[in-house]
């Protein structure tokens, strides 16, 4: 029983590691790109386009991040269930 407890200790950290990281990265770009560093990133356009990059990050960009932060995540847990196997012996 002991040893469950340690494997799923392990499972949960990793796991919240994982969730640490990715918010990290999602606060940076919303908050960080779209708000605070917005006024010096609008000195920049989005290449292609008219439109100041920090403009773009509060409107668009955080959420392309967010998007793809969610399909990161999934594809990081599928590893991660893979490497404890959750879900194959009935835990």
């Amino acid at each position: 029983m002991s040893e469950d407890s340690d494997v799923a200790q392990q499972y949960w950290r990793k796991n919240l590691k994982i969730i640490s990281l990715l918010l990290t990265i999602w606060a940076v770009v919303s908050l960080g790109f779209g708000i605070a560093l917005a006024p010096w990133l609008n000195q920049y356009q989005l290449p292609g386009t008219e439109f100041p990059l920090g403009f773009w990050f509060a409107q668009q960009g955080s959420i392309y991040v967010f998007v793809i932060l969610i399909f990161v995540y999934a594809w990081r847990m599928n590893r991660l269930d893979d490497e404890f196997s959750a879900g194959q012996d009935g835990r």
